[in-house]
């Protein structure tokens, strides 16, 4: 794309982005670097409101959560349109074949969002191998100073055998963060194989894993890949965490499975995520369970703010773009 030249002032750019979450992901500084780098839009479009907005001088969208499905019709009104920098991790929910074919390119916060979501379950392995989430409600359940988890053999961290289902990008960033820490890791992904770590079969994982960690994309091939039947391969005691997506585990299986308290889970995402009042998923036993938020929240954000303005100023530079996203693999990515 073509570098800022100051005789033709500054790219034009448009918020495409549902509101107020301009000021969740810019900081005043963020900002300040947007306003020397492109004229920003006073006013953003959302997929719900796109009317009283001149959209033909547009040639950078600024997308996030909230973002219009960029269609034909609405790529018509952007005829200078050459980028979308999005804030937030998938693109599925608003880019178009047609986007492509115009040669617009994109650029997603999903390796900047992964580090949170890393984070988070790096944190619960270490918990799920130190027993916490059990040991926490036994001890207040029965006031036992060493309640029953207390007396496994398989408490602590150490020799710890972790499961990471998906060398996605934030699967492989559990299992850079996982590298000081005395676990073995196993993976398994169909189509990629890691250094340094034991690639595996599926039932070979789950059979032989302390905790298994989900980390794959939301297909129709991973639709309930962890069910009734894979679920039994799992070792009595084990762990399970989703922070992918509900759709990936079959979820009767699953409750099963922590009625009978013979697995623990912990569960940030459902099917569907929001769940309706009287869910059986807020009266399972040996669960923790949390509202959708591994990824980017509060000052978190602006993470994913500040690498979409490193983006604008790779752009702006006549540089490539360090969050591409092709085409042809958004058949088998998130």
């Amino acid at each position: 794309m073509p570098a800022k030249h100051p005789a033709a002032g500054l790219p034009q750019a448009t918020l495409a982005m549902e509101p107020g979450l301009r000021d969740r992901l810019f900081t005043p500084a963020a900002l300040n670097r947007l306003a020397s780098n492109v004229s920003l839009q006073d006013r953003a479009i959302t997929n719900l409101d796109m009317t009283g907005v001149d959209l033909s001088t547009t040639e950078i969208l600024l997308g996030g959560w909230g973002c219009p499905v960029l269609d034909a019709g609405v790529l018509d009104r952007m005829p200078r349109l050459h980028t979308v920098v999005y804030t937030a991790g998938t693109v599925k929910g608003f880019v178009t074949d047609e986007l492509f074919a115009r040669g617009i390119q994109v650029s997603s916060g999903a390796a900047t969002n992964a580090q949170p979501v890393a984070e988070f379950t790096l944190a619960a392995i270490l918990l799920a191998g130190k027993r916490i989430f059990e040991i926490d409600a036994e001890y207040r359940t029965t006031g036992n100073y060493r309640p029953a988890s207390t007396k496994s053999g398989r408490w602590g961290n150490y020799g710890l055998t972790v499961g990471i289902v998906s060398a996605s990008l934030i699967g492989r960033r559990v299992i850079e963060l996982l590298a000081p820490f005395d676990v073995e890791v196993l993976l398994y992904d169909p189509f990629h194989q890691l250094p340094g770590v034991q690639n595996v079969s599926l039932e070979h994982l789950l059979a032989n894993s302390d905790v298994v960690s989900i980390h794959a994309p939301e297909l129709p091939e991973t639709r309930h890949m962890l069910n009734a039947e894979t679920l039994a391969l799992m070792q009595d005691g084990a762990t399970l965490i989703n922070t992918a997506r509900g759709s990936l585990v079959d979820e009767p299986a699953l409750l099963a499975e922590l009625h009978a308290r013979r697995l623990h889970a912990v569960v940030d995402v459902t099917e569907p995520d929001v769940l309706p009042p009287g869910s059986p998923w807020f009266h399972a036993p040996n669960l923790t369970l949390t509202p959708h938020i591994a990824g980017s929240q509060g000052n978190e954000m602006f993470r994913l703010g500040d690498s979409a303005v490193r983006e604008i100023e790779r752009l702006v530079a006549g540089q490539p773009l360090m969050h591409v996203v092709r085409q042809e693999a958004l058949a088998f990515t998130a």
